[in-house]
């Protein structure tokens, strides 16, 4: 149990004395060395977190739950929705598997520092390659498996891996997608050449390994094995590269002490998880969500980590949750939505072990919770983060015996500890603004960015003043330090010299029973400067009529006829990344089945 009994005093202790609250933090980790200090500026202006300490990330996640006993507890649950393949590796499995791989790898030359490129989709054997490499110190890239042989170039060239090890297939549906082709179109098309190449052989999509060039995962995985090298807090654990807030692709760079740290902090103070617990979240393993919930927070936890291959439907994530007695279930609001309308066929969950659901990735608007919580019958959340902080920037706190108050539970919560934001308002008196975050950041978030093969300070996540990092996210801070999101500093509307963020929009649109999922983009209009445009995909089994008249009428009761909606288009889907984002600024005012002040019936139609 945390020793604050409400979150100001948590947030107090964390912002009044902060070495001595991340020290206090430390001890959930083990230790070669263990910290004298929390905190240290780098020569270079960034920051690490308990410079001069040692320990292994692998041995955390693994080696130390076998050590006090807890062997035979299950690791990882592991299914396959595409092949419905099943896995259970307990820990003594995963410490074996994970320590012979690690053999495999340092057989084929990788050692401290050296890049592992992995493009797999979410599978054992991905957990296993990831662990490995933090055993000997080597710096895993994950990658989406789904990448064509260009962006799978691109990543190989930035980061130069020693090894990289793919899968003999993927999956799109139940349709497999074999990983040769594409591999070696990257290879011709990449600059740099790695060492070797390792294959895991899938049942039924087998690929012909080259001779020389290939080798075996599950072959690799019997070399003797490996205990966990000594590394310092501050050495790379890991590059996931990100589109995100700034444009091109960059190399995030996480660091071993201070993600390890934060990391067991947050499942015991946000998600209320402890030792022996269940945590599920629906994430590829390829995305920041998997790499931190679906991997390293549960194990260095000790608790036990549910994970899918493809996208699971209601029915598999219900009964995954009562099978394994799933405590916290982790998801996105696409998937939500998804749930939402396969429920409408399906009895309502019943899942007694589930106490809480999160939801991350984008905003979910409180229609959704509240379906959810109907539903599930259990609390459902929203929290804010970015792939570059690596864990919550706002959230609400089950760990603390003080109860979140009930204004908060649309929201998306206050700032995690060490997370200090402000505003800064692009016009004068106004109270929102993009949020910023005083450096430096907590332990956890990026240790910098990848760029010309060293670790560079992220001076494009900075302000001009260079004292706060950027998150291109607007919103708003109430005195409670409550934290309301109004979108990406891109998605927010200049009408007629008035701002309304286009989320404000689509919370309202979204209200609408007949409404599955909808976008809102601005416009340029030569009169009022911007005009928003609504992108609706209505109900497939809509029971209640739905038209540009209802929408836009609903729009001015909730926000005023000033927004200047006018434009309704219905489509069939929306465009998203393939992490499940939509991607507004793909939409086009020419797409849509329906025109400006046209019949907008939608009976015909069929929601995604």
């Amino acid at each position: 149990m945390p020793p604050w009994a409400t979150y100001e005093a948590m947030y107090d202790a964390a912002s009044g004395q902060p070495d001595l609250f991340w020290l206090d933090a430390a001890r959930r980790v083990t230790w070669e060395q263990e910290p004298a200090i929390a905190h240290r500026a780098r020569a270079d202006g960034w920051h690490d977190w308990f410079p001069g300490a040692t320990l292994n990330t692998c041995h955390n996640a693994v080696d130390r739950h076998v050590e006090s006993g807890r062997g035979d507890q299950a690791a990882l649950i592991w299914h396959s929705c595409a092949t419905r393949e099943r896995q259970i590796v307990t820990y003594r499995e995963l410490q074996r598997r994970v320590a012979g791989f690690a053999g495999g790898l340092r057989a084929l030359g990788v050692g401290k520092g050296d890049r592992v490129l992995i493009a797999m989709p979410t599978m054992i054997e991905t957990v296993v390659a990831m662990l490995a490499c933090a055993r000997i110190g080597a710096v895993h890239v994950v990658v989406f498996s789904g990448y064509g042989g260009p962006e799978l170039a691109r990543r190989i060239d930035d980061v130069a891996p020693k090894v990289i090890i793919v899968a003999s297939c993927s999956f799109q549906g139940q349709t497999a997608v074999p990983s040769a082709p594409g591999l070696n179109e990257a290879l011709a098309g990449a600059a740099h050449r790695p060492q070797a190449c390792v294959i895991v052989q899938r049942k039924g999509c087998a690929a012909s390994p080259l001779p020389v060039r290939d080798h075996d995962f599950h072959v690799l995985e019997q070399s003797a094995p490996v205990d966990p090298v000594v590394l310092r807090s501050e050495d790379p654990l890991y590059i996931l590269h990100t589109s995100g807030t700034t444009g091109n692709a960059k190399g995030i760079v996480r660091d071993n002490g201070g993600h390890a740290v934060a990391l067991a902090l947050s499942m015991e103070l946000i998600y209320g998880c402890r030792q022996g617990d269940a945590f599920f979240t629906t994430s590829d393993l390829g995305w920041v969500v998997g790499h931190s919930y679906g991997i390293y927070a549960p194990l260095i936890s000790g608790c036990t980590s549910v994970i899918v291959e493809g996208g699971a439907s209601a029915s598999a994530i219900n009964a995954l949750c009562h099978e394994h007695k799933v405590k916290c279930l982790f998801t996105t609001p696409t998937q939500m939505r998804l749930m939402r309308q396969e429920s409408r066929r399906q009895p309502q969950a019943v899942l007694p072990a589930l106490a809480r659901i999160f939801v991350a990735g984008e905003y979910a608007d409180p229609t959704l919770l509240e379906w959810a919580r109907a539903y599930f019958q259990k609390p459902v959340v929203n929290h804010w983060w970015q792939t570059e902080t690596g864990w919550s920037i706002t959230a609400h706190f089950f760990g603390l015996p003080e109860r979140e108050p009930a204004s908060l539970k649309n929201d998306i919560g206050r700032p995690a500890p060490g997370f200090n934001p402000v505003i800064a308002p692009s016009e004068m008196d106004e109270q929102c603004g993009e949020i910023l975050l005083s450096l430096p950041l907590p332990p956890g978030c990026l240790a910098g960015v990848w760029k010309e093969r060293a670790i560079h300070v992220p001076t494009a996540y900075l302000d001009e003043s260079g004292m706060y990092y950027r998150t291109f996210d607007e919103g708003m801070i109430e005195a409670s330090r409550a934290v309301h999101m109004l979108g990406r500093s891109d998605d927010v509307i200049k009408v007629a010299g008035r701002r309304i963020s286009g989320v404000q929009i689509e919370k309202i649109i979204s209200a609408h029973p007949g409404v599955h999922a909808c976008a809102v983009v601005a416009v340029a209009d030569e009169l009022r400067g911007q005009r928003p445009v609504a992108y609706v995909v209505a109900n497939s089994d809509l029971d209640c009529p739905l038209s540009v008249e209802i929408i836009i009428g609903q729009v001015h009761q909730g926000l005023g006829r000033w927004v200047g909606l006018k434009e309704v288009r219905f489509v069939k889907r929306l465009p998203t990344t393939i992490s499940g984002k939509i991607t507004r600024n793909s939409l086009s005012v020419s797409d849509g089945v329906t025109r400006e002040g046209a019949d907008s019936s939608v009976r015909n139609m069929s929601a995604a």
